[in-house]
């Protein structure tokens, strides 16, 4: 792995990183790309995200090779005194505390809120759990298809197909995760501007409910209500990829002369000035059947006419890759142990030179174990200090 020249926005923060999983790990990952000195903390029985697919190394699965990466890796029982202490000694150098374990877990260990910042009163304390801390579901296990059935995900599935569904992809972990960063870097920016620290709290049910609601509030928002919740274009069953003669498209025409435009290509000439397409109202009241015509319309050519057409035509439009297709396009670097593999890069790009960077390759388990307690150990006693025994009695 060539070792990159740009530090990252946030060189200089320290994130002590108790989480596992996926969406703690993702929140930490995304700090790490952007320069932050993580330290992720990890049980002796390992990590589940080590081992959720296949992988080059027995610790190290296709997930884990990118969630883990720029993170130094200790493992700490943090059930004895020895790993106790040996997290706090990690905490009082850091600036940031990430967890997602439950809060009784956290009380019956000795790393609440209260804990942490005896040692670091200034800390960021970003505390994630599937309910509020303060309800009744607080020490209930969440993982993302449960917080998906509970906060309507599936419902919406119900109202356009018929019948509940999860959404294929854990996206509750992953929006809680991006929750997790953006929450950890506006309370860095109150701390550099106020010297203050806090606790931040992100309950899963509470940011997906708000997720959901964006748009599916819709009408039933008002007081009194307006309407029905759910927004009827997204809802709308023919709202899906369409066929065409050789494959799949998504073509989404989004304006009168987009319609028209489709329709006319696809000889349909009689629907050129229908009323159902004159205006956003009309268009959304009567958006399954506009829907089913262009439907009905693209299936009449191949998909690259219909790109080639709507490129020149001004129509929102794209391919349907496959999830094959989208991973070989992915770039390649060299891990120190698992050998070559694809990264999926950090989607931002900055103009200065501070961007998202791959530092460090996936961690495997403990590995930085004798490195993180020798700078701890350096920073107390002086340059001359030994590191201490490692507080998992393995390495």
């Amino acid at each position: 792995m060539t070792k990159p020249t740009n530090t990252g926005p946030l060189d200089g923060v320290r994130v002590v990183d108790l989480t596992t999983v996926i969406m703690g790990p993702l929140a930490t990952q995304i700090l790490g790309d952007l320069g932050a000195d993580v330290i992720t903390v990890e049980d002796p029985r390992g990590t589940l995200s080590r081992v959720m697919t296949a992988g080059p190394h027995p610790q190290l699965s296709g997930i884990a090779l990118n969630l883990l990466r720029n993170k130094r890796n200790v493992v700490l029982d943090l059930k004895t005194a020895d790993g106790r202490d040996a997290l706090l000694a990690v905490v009082a150098t850091a600036q940031v505390f990430v967890t997602n374990l439950r809060p009784g877990t956290l009380q019956r260990l000795g790393l609440s809120y209260e804990d942490i910042a005896d040692v670091q009163p200034d800390i960021v304390y970003l505390q994630a759990q599937g309910y509020p801390s303060d309800s009744a579901a607080a020490d209930a296990p969440a993982y993302d298809d449960v917080i998906q059935a509970g906060t309507g995900l599936p419902d919406t599935f119900r109202r356009m197909e018929g019948k509940p569904q999860f959404v294929p992809t854990l996206i509750a972990d992953k929006v809680c995760g991006l929750t997790i960063a953006y929450s950890v870097l506006a309370a860095l920016l109150h701390r550099e501007r106020t010297g203050e620290g806090q606790r931040i709290e992100v309950p899963m049910v509470d940011v997906m409910t708000a997720f959901v609601l964006v748009e599916h509030a819709g009408a039933a928002t008002a007081r009194p209500p307006q309407g029905e919740p759910g927004y009827l274009r997204i809802l709308s069953p023919n709202r899906r990829p369409q066929r065409t003669k050789d494959g799949w498209v998504s073509v989404l025409p989004y304006t009168r002369k987009n319609f028209e435009d489709i329709f006319r290509a696809g000889g349909r000439t009689d629907l050129v000035g229908d009323e159902r397409v004159a205006t956003a109202r009309s268009r959304l009241a009567h958006i399954d059947s506009i829907y089913a015509e262009v439907a009905a319309i693209l299936i009449q050519r191949t998909t690259e006419e219909w790109l080639a057409f709507c490129k020149a035509a001004g129509v929102p439009a794209s391919a349907i890759p496959t999830l094959e297709e989208l991973v070989d396009a992915l770039p390649e670097d060299d891990h120190p142990v698992a050998g070559r593999y694809k990264v999926i890069p950090q989607p931002v790009r900055f103009s200065r030179s501070t961007g998202p960077v791959v530092r460090r390759p996936a961690a495997l388990s403990g590995e930085h174990n004798a490195e993180v307690m020798g700078e701890i150990a350096a920073s107390r006693a002086g340059p001359d200090a030994s590191p201490p025994a490692p507080a998992d009695g393995s390495r």
